[in-house]
């Protein structure tokens, strides 16, 4: 039983400030996949360096997102909700007023890790208070609202971290950030609290958050400095030994807790299994966009503002399609809209991966690539969703739905830090322009044949992830209807 005031009805000045703390994220946080080489110069660190800044604001949102999402419930869902905002402010400032120099690097990384627990905070929490202070067809317009807040926010982010960058400057990016976060919190300063009943028993699963964040972080490491560390090194070894050791121990700890951090009995559900191992490839295909905006501004000679104009495509394609998914999931049930999907994202890839091309042919290929894969992921999102979580019991539902979003964004950061990893490792061996020497002839410059390369090989491991992806689809989910939509 709630204990919150069941009188409160949620209205615009509520939902409209929790929107505004939703893209803090996906519109401002999410720039840095577009406008990171400009950071990169400006504040004299390495590729390396930048990539993990960009990847880790999703890999702590993952790790987060479901233990705050239990502790919204305990202590308040409107009190994380405004933790969440001065975790944002806070970030954002550090990121923005990140000096060149010694200390660029410690500052730049604390902001981007305060941006992903702003998102671990706000997302769980405001999705909570939408189910609670709304419902009938006023609950589905808030949650459409919400929707086009996250999705439509990282479909602009590209375009709109070019055009701030070009015009102002990367840095009024996160100040602007910071004063969307502190209006949302205004807005949303009065609203009523809201908690859920909890057993008198409940033990926080400590050991599993601990041995599962270590894991995840090692990983990362892997990922993002194997390359540059040596594969070989003895660190790099020792990590890769922690990331295993640690890794079984979370397995353990798991299997054993009463009320576990991840529930692996969840994927007893094949159903939901596939959809969720989907959801991560697919969200991990973000690595396409950093490697794809990296190589016409590094390799091309485009900005970022010309850069991210490319995506204007993909960010329309997503904020007009992303209903008409649940058309087709009504229509068609969650298996083949989700293949459709995936099939559309593969072929925007395939669309992107011609680096041999002059610029102004690549060009045009990009515009249709970033439609296409706006259109891919809309077409995908809704039925993905409701397949995960419309066959699951409703005591795991809650447990099911923070799981499931932990896998976007923990794809997100996986498949950005590896893609960016590749992508850098290659782009700087100039001896890899002898790789496919005699197989694709690359036109114009001869200069950038090893950025072109890398980045043709890099998005080859996207398109990996797509085909991963429809197999999970494919051999899990079943066709025709899966359930009711969970909207």
């Amino acid at each position: 039983m709630n204990r919150e005031p069941t009188l409160y009805r949620g209205d615009d000045k509520l939902l409209f400030g929790i929107i505004l703390g939703v893209l803090a994220f996906w519109l401002f946080a999410q720039t840095t996949l577009n406008i990171a080489p400009a950071m990169a110069a400006d504040l004299a660190v390495t590729t390396n360096v930048m990539n993990i800044a960009v990847s880790i604001t999703a890999l702590f949102s993952g790790i987060f997102i479901v233990v705050v999402g239990g502790l919204a419930d305990r202590v308040g869902r409107v009190k994380i909700l405004m933790w969440g905002f001065v975790l944002g402010i806070i970030g954002s400032l550090l990121v923005a007023m990140a000096p060149a120099g010694t200390l660029a690097i410690p500052l730049l990384m604390l902001g981007r890790i305060a941006q992903g627990l702003s998102a671990a905070f706000i997302m769980p929490a405001s999705l909570a208070l939408i189910k609670t202070y709304w419902d009938g067809a006023g609950r589905q317009r808030a949650v459409s609202l919400w929707s086009m807040g996250s999705w439509g926010g990282s479909g602009f982010a590209a375009l709109f971290g070019g055009l701030m960058t070009e015009s102002i400057g990367w840095r009024w990016i996160f100040f602007a950030s910071a004063a969307v976060s502190a209006a949302g919190m205004l807005m949303v300063r009065g609203t009523p609290e809201s908690k859920a009943a909890v057993e008198k028993d409940y033990r926080f699963d400590t050991m599993g958050v601990l041995t599962f964040m270590v894991t995840m972080v090692a990983l990362q490491v892997l990922a993002t400095q194997g390359s540059e560390i040596g594969w070989t090194n003895p660190i790099t070894l020792g990590v890769a030994a922690v990331a295993v050791v640690v890794g079984v121990m979370f397995f353990r700890a798991e299997t054993k807790a009463r009320n576990p951090f991840v529930n692996f009995a969840l994927f007893h559900n094949s159903t939901y299994t596939g959809a969720t191992i989907s959801n991560f490839m697919l969200n991990g295909v973000a690595g396409m966009l950093l490697v794809s905006m990296m190589l016409v501004q590094l390799g091309g000679g485009l900005s970022a503002q010309e850069a991210g104009m490319l995506t204007l495509g993909y960010a329309i394609a997503i904020v007009v399609f992303i209903r008409v998914g649940e058309k087709l999931l009504q229509k068609f049930g969650a298996r083949k809209p989700m293949i459709w999907g995936s099939l559309i994202v593969g072929l925007s890839i395939v669309l992107l991966m011609p680096t041999n091309l002059l610029i102004g042919q690549y060009k045009m290929l990009a515009v249709a690539a970033y439609s296409l894969f706006g259109l891919g992921l809309a077409f995908y999102a809704t039925p993905s969703t409701d397949a995960a979580l419309s066959n699951l019991p409703d005591d795991q539902a809650g447990s099911g739905s923070g799981l499931y979003k932990m896998a976007s964004s923990l794809g997100a950061s996986f498949g950005v830090a590896i893609s960016a990893a590749i992508f850098t490792a290659l782009s700087a061996d100039t001896e890899s322009a002898r790789w496919l020497e005699g197989v694709i002839t690359f036109a114009g410059r001869q200069d950038n044949v090893a950025v072109r390369q890398a980045a043709l090989i890099a998005l080859a491991f996207n398109l990996l992830m797509v085909v991963a992806a429809i197999v999970s689809i494919m051999l899990t989910v079943p066709a025709g209807r899966t359930g009711g939509s969970t909207r």
